[in-house]
């Protein structure tokens, strides 16, 4: 038996299809949300399926979650993204006890319990700063795709950055590039006004090992060090870390499933 998950955030959308009796990956896929969660999560959906050798008919239950989890008409399901990334990422890293997600329009801190279940989480879900939007637009400003600023931010020294806000922030990294500042140590400097913007959730949820880093930018092994950097911690990200919050959906489906 076959099932899947579908995750719809703000600004992708990622699919996993996964064999409900071992729990093993057999496709993902991934996509742009763009104007239409429900059509971003069929395609995935159907592109996964593609990838792993089967066909709709053949799923015996799909669950969804993220943003556009309520507009996904073929979830027999809806769970939210706190409970499906706690759940990806702790079948990912078996050891996981605390799980930082970076999505694209918040941030998420959760806490497990011992066994895995959530014990307590805090969301970044009304500043931009710390987001992966934010930090998608920051590069946008400075020429540089997502990949080539991890690599920039890598080389760079950080520069000291005065606004915590993601409007501000734009003025003054344009105004930084005006008086000669380098490319490089604008991006190591806007990486690190994001980590203290992250630190600021760590009151209720404190950052403990093992920790876990899920949503698209786990995949860049730059941003991931030097966030791992500000924030004074050890972050493990699983090469499937990006598709936690799918991963997760599809391991409750396979829970629910007959």
């Amino acid at each position: 038996m076959i099932v899947a998950g579908v995750d719809v955030g703000s600004t992708g959308a990622k699919a996993v299809v996964l064999d409900a009796a071992t729990g093993g990956i057999l496709g993902l896929a991934e996509a742009p949300t763009g104007f239409s969660p429900p059509k971003a999560g069929e395609e995935v959906l159907e592109a996964a399926l593609a990838k792993a050798g089967f066909a709709r008919g053949d799923v015996a239950s799909v669950v969804g979650t993220g943003y556009g989890r309520v507009s996904l008409p073929f979830a027999a399901r809806r769970v939210t993204e706190i409970t499906c990334h706690a759940r990806g990422a702790r079948h990912l890293t078996p050891e996981a006890r605390c799980v930082l997600d970076i999505g694209g329009q918040d941030s998420k801190l959760i806490a497990l319990h011992a066994d895995g279940s959530v014990k307590d989480f805090v969301m970044n879900d009304k500043c931009a700063a710390g987001t992966g939007r934010f930090i998608q637009n920051m590069a946008a400003v400075l020429g540089l795709d997502l990949d080539e600023f991890g690599a920039a931010a890598a080389r760079g020294q950080p520069v000291s950055l005065s606004s915590m806000c993601a409007v501000f922030a734009e003025t003054e990294i344009i105004g930084l590039t005006a008086q000669g500042a380098r490319v490089d140590d604008l991006a190591a400097g806007i990486l690190a006004s994001v980590a203290r913007r992250l630190k600021t959730l760590t009151g209720r949820v404190p950052l403990v090992p093992v920790l876990v880093f899920t949503g698209g930018l786990a995949r860049n092994p730059d941003m991931t060090a030097l966030i791992a950097q500000g924030l004074g911690v050890e972050l493990h990200a699983p090469p499937e870390a990006p598709f936690a919050g799918a991963l997760g959906a599809a391991l409750i489906a396979a829970e629910t499933a007959t």
